[in-house]
């Protein structure tokens, strides 16, 4: 059963001080299954295209002034793993945002309020709907509420923001050859199994499992970054 929306919006006035109209906070949840088949009424995407650019400035900003000896290219890892969509379909879920989604019966039917492509869209369609509200510092403090133990945690990663990306860099550096991954796929076509192979200069180095191609390649890249790490020379001391 759907939770009202006056939940929400106190919650967001206890974060940053905050109230933002009813209205505004329907708009932020109506997905556009809702709005078709309520005769085409307005949904979120606006607001989703506003949060997005939001929450880009607001983590850039503090990743910016937080790390000054952080070069551009490690920065930009920690940002997209903190604004990726399942980073933050998860944040949609510590705040419980699928219970207040307005979804068509499509989408409620098979699982769509903890569907992470709609819970990350309506996460940045309600940083749009406190931007709106509450300009640029209010923006900022539910920025920060939100996302701040993502940040805290990517910023620790290291090699492990993006794993095809570090294992790239290793195999560049330690002239392993090319890299590339091997994809098979099992099962029927809407619970699809995939095992990728990181395969360099020819060798398979690693594998992974994932129910989609990006996260299998990603378990792979890190099997295989981790093999090659334990492997390479240690410098001379």
């Amino acid at each position: 059963m759907r939770r009202p929306s006056d939940e929400l919006r106190d919650h967001i006035r206890e974060v940053c001080g905050v109230d933002v109209a009813g209205p505004l906070l329907v708009l932020a949840l109506t997905h556009r299954s809702y709005a078709y088949e309520s005769g085409a009424i307005p949904h979120n995407e606006r607001l989703e295209f506003l949060g997005d650019s939001v929450l880009g400035l607001v983590v850039t900003d503090h990743l910016y002034r937080s790390y000054p000896d952080h070069p551009e290219g490690h920065l930009a890892k920690v940002r997209a793993a903190t604004v990726n969509m399942r980073a933050l379909a998860d944040v949609g879920r510590t705040i419980g945002l699928g219970d207040y989604l307005l979804l068509g019966r499509g989408e409620e039917t098979t699982g769509g309020r903890d569907k992470a492509s709609i819970l990350a869209d309506t996460t940045e369609a309600v940083i749009g709907a406190v931007y709106l509200a509450g300009g640029i510092e209010a923006a900022t403090v539910f920025v920060h509420h939100l996302v701040a133990p993502v940040l805290g945690a990517a910023a620790e990663l290291g090699a492990g923001l993006d794993w095809k990306t570090s294992l790239q860099e290793l195999s560049v550096a330690l002239n392993l050859g090319p890299l590339e991954y091997r994809i098979l796929d099992e099962g029927p076509e809407h619970e699809k199994v995939f095992t990728a192979s990181a395969v360099v200069g020819g060798q398979v180095h690693g594998v992974g499992v994932g129910r989609t191609k990006k996260h299998a390649e990603q378990q792979a890249a890190q099997e295989a970054w981790n093999a090659l790490s334990a492997s390479k020379p240690a410098p001379p001391g």
